[in-house]
């Protein structure tokens, strides 16, 4: 599942992170001959990355990736506490293999618990992720596009 997630998230910050400039078509208006249209590119670009602080030439799926929680051995270490706790309270009571054997069920199921909100922590992580670098391109693009239409290109 993890593993599945963590591959979902390099898929989708590997479009996204795809030049922006792919996703627009701009057209010379006034005439712009190809050699200025090839400068304003490079112009539009380096002034629309310093706006948005975003280049979508250097983002990348591993390096601004949230960090995921290990999940794993949770149920074990619970059953483990919680046989050790039954244990203790089993002796007081006069049984403490049976005091084991309870805590130690329990134990599984606050582990379970566990694995499950580690994991539900982890994807809203990937989601958030997903939402601020598709917001960063966004951003890029206004700010990429605005300076073409400001230099006299019209932009699709």
């Amino acid at each position: 599942m993890i593993l599945k997630s963590i591959m979902s998230i390099a898929v989708l910050a590997a479009l996204v992170s795809a030049p922006a400039i792919a996703q627009q078509v701009i057209y010379p208006a006034k005439g712009q001959s190809a050699a200025q249209q090839q400068k304003d590119e490079a112009e539009c670009y380096t002034w629309a990355k310093g706006q948005t602080g975003y280049d979508p030439a250097q983002a990348t799926a591993y390096a601004s990736a949230p960090p995921q929680q290990e999940i794993g051995g949770e149920r074990i270490r619970g059953a483990a506490r919680g046989a050790a706790g039954g244990a203790l309270i089993g002796a007081i009571a006069g049984d403490a293999g049976k005091g084991a054997a309870i805590g130690a069920v329990g134990g599984t199921m606050v582990g379970g618990a566990r694995q499950r909100r580690k994991r539900d922590e982890n994807e809203y992580a990937a989601a958030q992720y997903q939402q601020a670098a598709g917001q960063q391109q966004q951003n890029f693009q206004r700010a990429y596009g605005a300076c073409f239409e400001g230099r006299g290109y019209t932009v699709r």
